[in-house]
């Protein structure tokens, strides 16, 4: 959606969704407030707010617009998706428009309807299906993750207080080594409460990683065989794996979501912010942006600057010519950035 809302539309409604309530205002195409109503955020929502809707604004153009659309929201943005009604996504409401406005969720959604009519565009809500997903696959992956990092810091730190025998045979061994003499620990009967207490606590948290990383590697190879499924083209790029590959997916979303190459550059915090003075013109990083996808370009760059002969070249070349590490990642995750939308707007169904 790439003009103004204003000239496309009749009548904005704007949700405020909460856990319990749906509460809709209806504005018209310059703001004039018409109605508002609060209904269940249940299966029974569309029908009652698209009857108040039809009797304000039969025959008329409209688009809803939904505050937490992938969250509270999300089951009416499926009814209304499933009926083919125009959805957008609310915008960012800056704390002007909230001076002297008070709060409560009807004025909370009139505030949504109206910012969708004054912003120069507005997004399409993200996707569900293989996006939505992938999303999730992320989500658990990551929480397995920083649990599994948290259980081998505290195996690590039993370890050393273990009692000297045990200690000896793990010590300067590595994670993988530790865990599996622990896995194939004989459960020993001993007179000292503390050796057996230390010694159970260690063979326990052993086992709980082994499960985390049968986890991650299930979940891994789910991700994987999502992302062969939707743009398999992303994988035949150097550096490229199944999980910074889900991760520019799930930034990009769909078609439309994203304008050009440029916003997505922004989007993920790699576009270059100038910082120019007098004679000396520079770039310096974005600070700002989806900074998992950020994360997840430095990843590649990171890995096509090891094993990617180009890569290297340009690293040498830019290099010679006085830029910076920083201002050389920059360039690539930059290049990255534009390279990868262009694939994805070419090759990927998240349908």
């Amino acid at each position: 959606m790439v003009s103004i809302l204003a000239d496309r539309v009749d009548v904005v409604v704007g949700v405020d969704a909460h856990a319990d309530t749906l509460t809709a205002t209806l504005v018209t195409a310059v703001g004039v407030f018409v109605d508002e109503l609060t209904v269940p955020a249940d299966g029974r929502a569309l029908s009652l707010l698209g009857a108040w809707a039809d009797r304000h604004a039969a025959g008329q153009r409209r688009v809803w617009v939904i505050d937490g659309s992938r969250s509270y929201g999300v089951g009416l943005l499926r009814q209304l998706r499933a009926t083919g009604e125009a959805v957008a996504e609310a915008p960012r409401i800056g704390r002007g428009a909230r001076r002297g406005t008070g709060k409560s969720d009807s004025i909370d959604a009139a505030l949504i309807a109206r910012a969708a009519l004054a912003a120069g565009t507005v997004a399409e809500p993200r996707a569900d299906g293989i996006r939505e997903a992938l999303r999730i696959l992320l989500v658990t992956r990551r929480h397995h993750s920083d649990t599994r990092t948290a259980t081998v810091n505290l195996l690590k730190s039993l370890i050393v207080t273990a009692d000297e025998d045990l200690r000896q045979q793990l010590r300067g061994r590595s994670t993988a080594v530790q865990l599996g003499y622990l896995l194939d620990l004989d459960d020993q009967p001993t007179s000292n409460q503390l050796t057996r207490i230390i010694r159970q606590q260690l063979v326990d948290l052993a086992r709980r990683t082994a499960e985390l990383d049968r986890i991650l590697k299930a979940n891994k190879a789910e991700i994987n065989a999502l992302v062969g499924q939707s743009c398999p083209a992303l994988l035949d790029e150097p550096g490229v794996g199944p999980i910074t590959a889900a991760t520019a997916l799930c930034a990009w979303s769909h078609r439309g979501r994203v304008r050009n190459e440029a916003a997505f550059a922004a989007l993920a915090g790699t576009n270059p912010i100038p910082a120019s003075s007098g004679k000396t013109v520079r770039h310096r990083l974005n600070r700002g942006g989806d900074r998992t996808l950020n994360r997840a370009l430095h990843t590649i760059a990171t890995v096509r600057r090891r094993v990617h002969q180009p890569t290297r070249d340009y690293v040498a070349r830019r290099t010679h010519e006085g830029k910076t590490d920083p201002e050389i990642n920059r360039c690539l995750k930059r290049y990255l950035s534009r390279r990868l939308f262009r694939i994805m707007q070419a090759n990927a169904t998240l349908a």
